[in-house]
């Protein structure tokens, strides 16, 4: 059987690593302008029977999807019809979720509308940032097709159209997302650093320049307690005060037009920094 793979960002790569592996004769299709005349007369001479699609990024034009005699098949990194559209994983984490998972859908002419195959549920770790949950997802859903793609195509199990009514949608995040207000919850604040880096990522002002907040950690409110009572040196890296949701602690920064640092060698280097300035 002869598949297509559409996919380009890095981490998506395990679902074609995992193909190929596994022994399918996969192409890997890496055009984006789809409706180039030419461009659809190269895939159909390429004449697949299936294609999959991994965060490729582009609504597929409906005379692609009627090509492959299987269809089109999406690992999707949400529960769909949870978190459809471009930023479902980013979305999950910014909004504090803890459990996400992926989605074997078959395409169809609308972003992420298609019947359900199969998914698998998984945990979001307190500690994880977007690009590592998206590498684990993406290893799992690359294991799920595995799995599922020779039910499908032997119509073991058949595709079940999603609750629509159900659906909500992600966005594509800006630089003007990531300006962190200080008066937000600590754990708010500690989810958006973790949702938006290392694109299109976090910051605040300080002394009129730009400082990108590259990574924190959320201390617990019990915790946090304990280090306040001892008058650690480490709560000069408090972002927030203490809350029910904890402190935030600041650990990896970018001064505008410097290099990324730890942020305890920028407290040594600016000792009048007070984190009540930040804007």
């Amino acid at each position: 059987m002869r598949i297509i793979f559409f996919g380009t960002p890095d981490f998506a790569m395990p679902v074609l690593e995992s193909l190929i592996k596994t022994g399918y004769n996969v192409s890997h299709f890496k055009s984006k302008p789809l409706k180039d005349e030419r461009i659809f007369e190269e895939f159909k001479n390429l004449s697949p029977d299936l294609c999959v699609v991994a965060a490729y990024g582009k609504i597929l034009p409906s005379r692609y999807l009627k090509v492959p005699k299987y269809g089109f098949l999406n690992v999707h990194p949400s529960l769909l019809p949870k978190y459809r559209g471009p930023s479902p994983i980013q979305t999950a984490i910014l909004n504090g979720d803890k459990e996400t998972g992926v989605s074997i859908m078959v395409v169809d002419e609308e972003m992420d509308h298609g019947p359900i195959i199969t998914k698998h549920e998984t945990q979001i770790m307190n500690h994880e940032y977007n690009e590592a949950l998206s590498k684990r997802l993406f290893t799992l859903g690359a294991e799920l097709l595995i799995e599922t793609l020779p039910k499908y195509i032997n119509e073991e199990i058949r595709p079940e159209p999603q609750g629509h009514s159900q659906a909500t949608f992600t966005k594509m995040f800006s630089r003007d997302d990531g300006r962190i207000d200080w008066g937000d919850s600590p754990e708010k604040i500690y989810n958006q650093i973790r949702a938006l880096n290392p694109e299109p990522g976090t910051w605040t002002t300080w002394n009129g320049k730009i400082i990108n907040i590259k990574k924190a950690e959320l201390i617990d409110p019990v915790r946090s307690r304990a280090r306040t009572l001892s008058a650690s040196p480490e709560d000069r890296g408090a972002a927030t005060s203490n809350g029910v949701d904890g402190k935030l602690n600041i650990q990896v920064i970018q001064m505008e037009g410097k290099k990324e640092m730890p942020f305890k060698e920028f407290l040594n280097g600016y000792p009048d920094f007070d984190i009540s300035q930040l804007k």
